[in-house]
C-alpha cells in the first residue's frame, strides 16, 4: 500500500492539496511503514492543474492525507479508487501512523463549489 501526504515545506501537511507540489511517499507492508521518500511534481502536474490523471511519482498511491481540498478533488480521487483523508494533523508521519492505527480524525469535505482559477464548478452527489 502506498500512501501520499501533500507536504509543500517537507515539514507540515499542507492544507491545499490541488496546489501542492511537494509529497511524501510512504510505503507501507501488513501495516507498518516500510519506507518514506519526498516526491516533487511540476505546477503542470499538480492536483489542480491536471485533471485527467496522476502524475507519475504519485501512480499507484491507495491514499492521500492533506490538511484540505476541494469536493471535485475529493470526487476525482474516489472515483480513482484513491481514499482521500482530510486532517488537522500536522505531522506527517504522526498522520500516517494514525491512520494505520485507525485513530486519525478526519474532517469533512464541502459538498458543493466553485474553482475560482479556473470558472467552473462542481457539485458531489448531496
Amino acid at each position: 500500500m502506498k500512501i501520499a501526504v501533500t507536504s509543500q515545506n517537507r515539514k507540515t501537511i499542507t492544507e491545499h492539496a490541488g496546489k501542492c507540489r511537494k509529497f511524501w511517499i510512504y510505503d507501507v507492508e501488513k501495516g507498518v511503514v516500510s519506507g518514506k521518500r519526498l516526491v516533487e511534481v511540476s505546477i503542470e502536474q499538480s492536483l489542480h492543474a491536471s485533471h485527467h490523471q496522476l502524475a507519475e511519482p504519485l501512480v499507484g498511491i491507495n491514499t492521500l492525507i492533506t490538511g484540505g481540498m476541494g469536493p471535485g478533488l475529493f470526487e476525482r480521487l474516489m472515483q480513482s479508487g484513491i481514499l482521500p483523508v482530510v486532517t488537522r494533523e500536522k505531522d506527517p508521519d504522526a498522520a500516517v501512523s494514525a491512520m494505520l492505527g485507525n485513530r486519525l480524525e478526519r474532517l469533512p469535505v464541502p459538498r458543493g463549489g466553485h474553482c475560482h482559477e479556473h470558472g467552473h464548478f462542481s457539485d458531489v452527489a448531496r
